[in-house]
Order: C-alpha cells, then structure tokens, then sequence
C-alpha cells in the first residue's frame, strides 16, 4: 500500500502533509508485533512505493 492508499483508507482523503504520520504508525505497530523492528518479519518496506504485508509461509 502506499502513504496515500492508508490515508485514504483510514481518513477517507490522502493529504500529503500526514504522509509522514503513516511512517510513525507503522514504526509503533512494528514495534508491537515484530520480534526486532529493525528486521521486520510481518509488515515490509517497499521502497519507492510504501509498506506491504508478508507473504503467508506454508
């Protein structure tokens, strides 16, 4: 998803001065659910794009 797909999503209009909020969110949630935020396992940066899920492993 990009910075503006999650401000839609959540506020229901994308403005660019919160895209930076998404960044600090998504710090927060990593810290919450990842064993070491800093190596992420569950939410991925794709950079020049935004942030996706991980893949489901079998």
């Amino acid at each position: 998803f990009t910075r503006s797909q999650l401000l839609t999503a959540v506020r229901g209009v994308a403005i660019e001065s919160y895209e930076r909020a998404i960044d600090a969110h998504i710090k927060n949630i990593r810290r919450k659910i990842e064993a070491d935020p800093r190596e992420p396992r569950y939410v991925l940066t794709a950079y020049g794009v935004g942030y996706r899920f991980a893949e489901a492993q079998p």
